[in-house]
């Protein structure tokens, strides 16, 4: 099932249908991440400027070294799936309104989540990936963990938040987190792959568009799944 959502989702993001969104999306992303920087940037700068601590601290010095040159990759990096999860929360029901129609027509639609709802929750999600990636990026400088440590996190947020905000359209959020759970194997595979993608220089930048159609085709297929499941299973997701 996910080989095929995995390729579902590519073509989606590749459609006519999605362009005017992926534009916009790319330009939202790119938007986030020239504002991050630039903060990260002036923030350095003051920090060392004013109080003058490199001579006591020199790893200061190594540390704006670091992220005005090979950093800012990095560094970006351990954001992006921060503002992958903010800019899925914004264009998340367009998106999956065309999925939802194109791929699934004989299905009734998903209900549009209130943009507020939608934007709360993906701020408090964004929150929390952009805290548990910035310990991912301390642990950068530890051989042999910082990448197990970066895929491991990412996989498990971008899992929980992507299939959540597509379920949402069908069930209360409470209900899809339970369906998520129990679910668990196959959410988090589909996580690992918005993962993985993530650490792709330029292509990570798709994520938003990708993690919505792969995640609505997850919830399709699963929610077969729970119909011809007992009804102790269907009592315990919704």
């Amino acid at each position: 099932m996910l080989i095929q959502a995995a390729f579902a989702a590519v073509k989606q993001v590749l459609s006519p249908p999605l362009r005017a969104i992926l534009w916009k999306s790319l330009a939202l992303t790119l938007g986030l991440l020239v504002l991050i920087w630039a903060g990260l940037t002036k923030a350095i700068d003051w920090f060392l400027a004013n109080h003058h601590l490199s001579a006591s601290y020199p790893f200061l010095d190594t540390l704006a070294v670091f992220f005005a040159g090979a950093g800012l990759f990095i560094g970006l990096a351990y954001v992006m799936p921060a503002v992958s999860i903010l800019v899925a929360g914004y264009f998340l029901d367009d998106a999956a309104a065309i999925v939802e129609r194109t791929d699934f027509p004989q299905d009734a639609p998903g209900t549009a989540l209130p943009i507020g709802s939608a934007m709360l929750y993906a701020l408090r999600f964004a929150g929390l990936a952009l805290l548990v990636n910035l310990v991912a990026l301390i642990l950068f400088f530890v051989p042999g963990v910082n990448l197990v440590a970066f895929f491991l996190a990412n996989t498990y947020l971008l899992g929980r938040e992507y299939f959540e905000l597509a379920a949402g359209r069908f069930r209360p959020m409470q209900e899809a987190g339970a369906m998520r759970r129990h679910f668990g194997l196959t959410t988090m595979t589909a996580g690992a792959m918005l993962a993985g993608l993530m650490v792709v220089p330029v292509l990570n930048l798709l994520t938003p568009l990708f993690g919505i159609a792969l995640m609505v085709h997850v919830h399709k297929g699963l929610s077969r799944k729970a119909a011809l499941a007992g009804p102790d299973v269907r009592k315990r997701i919704g």
